[in-house]
């Protein structure tokens, strides 16, 4: 056999991106392939990444004039819509001022670019600079296999072979298929179709209108009319002098209800009062669809491990929407981190077997990231359940048009307002039963 890698990572997105930092901090030989070209190059619009790992990748990156970053969220609203109205739960705070910041705006072409960028000065740094490349372009179309372990990659007719392959290929993991840990078929229940669109402001327009100071920013998810009777709901994100914003649809309740077309539901959602004065007068610059996970746990792969191979990120379908936030950025990130140190203890025993890297399957499990997958299954099934999408903001929305509207007439009391509420959106019985699903979130 021809000189081999330590480590072949499949996928220049985050996940890959953290696995190979953490492999040139190790002094790791690896090959990073991409099909893009350019790191970030099929990846539009952005979303929050969360947590402060980025920190751990890239010290003091909030200092650096490059930046990839676009702003740190410093006030986060959830929105409930009907057809004429919205009601919000809202909440700024400057303690989340300090860096490292606990969420950050991304554009995902310039971030996982200039990451990209870090890990080349990474490589430069490492035992084996020579020997470790990011190679864009390069669409892997079958691993290698030998007496049923994972040994390379092939890439057209050129082959490569490693110790071990991180697969970071995203949610169309056609190679963790290849190798049985993901069934052909994934139920569309657990995945959906995501549309985002970026618009562009005058930066000093965009400030002003969402208040913000400096490089604050603003998170905005938003349920009920925002997917207009389909399961999921909607997102706004401000970046330096744009807003990403966008709907997440279930694509099983998408084409039971005879097939809107995504792009259809986001165009009326952008014309919603709520929204539309947050985006008047600006310039439409990129719109893209994609399909995401939902965060079920049912849809994980078999196994993230076995011989020769690790996967991360949502090709391991690693994603959580507990209703505080869509997390699935920081998963990636810290999953590819942890596949990484698992191939660094490996090569120090020279055994890349299944027995060996399951010490990434337990380090995933120890960390906060199945930790909560577990912990919140309870509120992902809840989230997607038709009162979450359609009852509760309809009462929430009847609620405060009582609540907030004065006219010349006797007030009255809050307690009958909410009560008639219920009784035109829903019942108290299915109210109660929500509320005891909810108290065990």
């Amino acid at each position: 056999m021809e000189d081999k890698f330590d480590c072949i990572i499949v996928g220049g997105g985050i996940a890959g991106l953290s696995a190979a930092m953490v492999c040139a901090q190790n002094n790791l030989r690896f090959l990073l392939v991409e099909r893009g070209e350019f790191c970030g190059a099929k990846n539009v619009s952005g979303g929050v990444l969360w947590g402060t790992e980025l920190a751990r990748l890239v010290p003091d990156y909030w200092k650096a004039p490059d930046a990839g970053f676009e702003r740190f969220i410093r006030h986060r609203r959830l929105t409930f819509m009907d057809e004429q109205s919205a009601f919000s739960l809202d909440f700024k705070s400057d303690h989340f001022d300090q860096p490292p910041y606990a969420g950050i705006t991304v554009l995902r072409a310039k971030f996982d670019n200039w990451l990209a960028s870090k890990v080349e000065a990474a490589i430069e740094a490492s035992a084996f600079a020579d020997e470790s490349f990011l190679v864009p372009d390069v669409l892997v179309e079958e691993l290698l296999l030998e007496s049923g372990a994972v040994v390379g990659i092939r890439a057209g007719e050129e082959t490569f072979y490693a110790d071990c392959v991180i697969l970071a290929e995203g949610v169309n993991n056609l190679l963790t298929r290849q190798i049985g840990l993901q069934p052909e078929y994934v139920p569309a229940d657990y995945v959906a179709v995501g549309v985002k669109e970026v618009i562009r402001f005058d930066q000093k327009v965009l400030e002003d209108r969402f208040q913000l100071q400096d490089r604050s920013g603003l998170s905005n998810e938003f349920v009920g009319f925002a997917s207009q009777g389909v399961e999921g709901g909607g997102f706004l994100y401000t970046n330096l002098d744009t807003v990403s914003v966008g709907l997440v649809l279930g694509m099983k309740d998408l084409r039971e209800k005879g097939g809107p077309k995504p792009y259809d539901l986001l165009d009326t959602f952008k014309r919603h009062p709520a929204v539309a004065d947050m985006l008047r007068g600006g310039e439409s610059l990129e719109y893209a669809a994609h399909v995401v996970s939902t965060g079920d746990i049912r849809a994980l792969p078999k196994e993230v491990y076995a011989d020769g191979v690790l996967v991360t990120g949502e090709a391991a379908g690693l994603l959580l929407n507990s209703g505080k936030a869509i997390q699935g950025m920081d998963y990636a990130m810290h999953s590819g981190i942890l596949a990484a140190e698992a191939v660094a203890a490996a090569k120090q025993d020279e055994d890349f077997s299944a027995a060996s890297l399951k010490r990434y399957r337990d380090a995933l499990d120890a960390s906060y990231l199945m930790q909560d997958m577990r912990g919140f299954q309870d509120a992902v099934h809840l989230l997607h359940s038709p009162a979450m999408f359609q009852a509760v903001p309809n009462l929430f929305c009847d609620f405060g048009r009582q609540f907030f509207t004065i006219d010349n007439a006797p007030t009255r009391k809050a307690s009958a307002m909410l009560k008639d509420s219920i009784r035109k959106h829903s019942s108290f019985l299915e109210m109660m039963k929500l509320g005891f699903k909810a108290r065990k979130l």
